[in-house]
């Protein structure tokens, strides 16, 4: 949620981020009137319960003989505080109820607009050529026998797969190689839950506009995950954090991920890109809100050390305001060059959520020993996901079907420098 103090105070900045944002205004109006009903009712509430606790001394203190007569009106006052501390309640369901609608303020600066108005910052590299006709992942994963479409659909469906040989070795040596990067970053490696409760999922805001691409067990009201992010910033729910000496708390996530994708129907049917399940590593960052853009700047760094270390082509966009995550203040997305496509694809995305996850997870830090707490800010961005290895195949393939090794993933491969069809 956003911060009470600057809906009160700067209503009219919040209102340019909802415009910003493609959403209406009026719920700020909405926000605003919740949130003066819900501070009158705490009033009148903490009001007459001072008063039933001055009135109970009086009552202690009276002649045996006239408790009788104020008992009676303590009975009253405490029904009256009974009542109050509902209605104090209600009014506090109800402002929650309205500020979920307002989504994070978005950092000044972020370009207007929705999906295709994106801002692109800088391209790296050189896009590939080659002298004969280049096959896309899926034909060079089949010829690897290191990818099974046709099995994954028989044993769960469209949209799943298998990766085999090569390919499950692939998977994991960048995985590998991308969990070594965080370390040497001080990033401390989690293997995270994948089920989740209803408060984590919508503490992180993913049950909003995006609910349909989560898979949901009703039996059990869990949620499966689709980005190692929402446990990592449910691991320290309802706690006063340390930041330690470096001003942060960073962790890599190692996690398998479910996304439904709604709405996806004809797109991305061929291959990986587009799938149900795949593995992730997401790195993610508490840290003071003073420092979150600093932080945000390093982890798209780590991301395109990775990049560039793989020998891609990729660009860094800056995610325009309309096509950002409600908990997003903004978001930089780097996409990589697929030959057979003739486009850049998202392989990445790092997003500064400001204090917006943690207020509403109750995740605080004090500044100052013996000082107020106030919200941490958090961050999160991938370092390596199932869906590079479309960008790595198809950018290092040789005209007989095999594949060049990117140097850095030798080590993980056992040395191993070209990949080699299959007989």
């Amino acid at each position: 949620m956003i911060d009470p103090v600057l809906l009160r105070e700067n209503p009219e900045a919040v209102k340019r981020s909802q415009i910003a944002r493609g959403n209406s205004p009026d719920t700020v109006d909405e926000a605003i009137a919740a949130e003066a009903s819900r501070r009158e009712a705490l009033s009148a509430f903490e009001e007459l319960r001072a008063e039933q606790n001055a009135f109970n001394k009086v009552v202690s203190k009276a002649p045996k003989d006239e408790k009788p007569a104020l008992i009676a009106q303590v009975k009253e006052l405490a029904q009256r505080v009974k009542d109050a501390e509902a209605a104090s309640k209600e009014a506090e369901e109800a402002f929650r109820a309205a500020v979920d609608k307002i989504e994070n303020l978005v950092i000044d600066g972020v370009p207007e607009g929705g999906e295709d108005d994106f801002v692109t910052l800088r391209e790296v590299g050189t896009i590939p050529s080659f002298d004969f006709e280049p096959r896309d992942h899926l034909e060079l994963g089949e010829m690897l026998g290191a990818i099974d479409m046709e099995r994954g659909a028989k044993v769960s469906g469209a949209r799943f797969y298998f990766l085999k040989g090569i390919g499950a070795r692939l998977e994991l040596a960048l995985m590998n190689y991308a969990l070594n990067t965080a370390l040497e970053e001080g990033f401390t490696p989690m293997i995270t839950p994948t089920l989740v409760r209803p408060e984590i999922m919508a503490g992180t805001g993913f049950l909003g506009k995006h609910s349909d691409e989560i898979y949901h067990l009703e039996e059990d009201d869990l949620y499966l995950v689709g980005t190692s992010e929402v446990a990592l910033a449910g691991y320290h729910k309802d706690e006063i954090v340390d930041l330690g000496a470096d001003g942060a708390l960073k962790y890599a996530g190692w996690s398998t991920c479910y996304r439904r994708e709604a709405g996806s129907h004809g797109k991305d049917t061929r291959g990986i890109i587009r799938v149900h399940q795949f593995n992730k590593l997401e790195m993610f960052v508490y840290c003071d809100p003073a420092d979150a853009e600093a932080q945000h700047d390093k982890l798209i760094a780590l991301e395109e050390k990775m990049l560039s270390s793989l020998g891609l082509a990729y660009r860094v966009i800056d995610v325009a305001a309309g096509d950002l995550g409600s908990s997003a203040a903004r978001k930089f997305d780097t996409e990589a060059w697929v030959p057979t496509q003739g486009a850049y694809r998202e392989l990445t995305s790092t997003s500064n959520c400001t204090t917006y996850q943690a207020r509403r997870l109750g995740v605080r830090h004090r500044p100052e020993a013996g000082g107020k707490t106030q919200a941490v800010a958090t961050l999160n961005g991938t370092l390596a996901t199932t869906r590079w290895i479309v960008a790595i195949l198809e950018t290092h393939q040789r005209a007989d079907g095999s594949v060049a090794v990117p140097e850095v993933l030798r080590p993980y491969l056992g040395g191993l420098e070209v990949l080699e069809p299959i007989a």
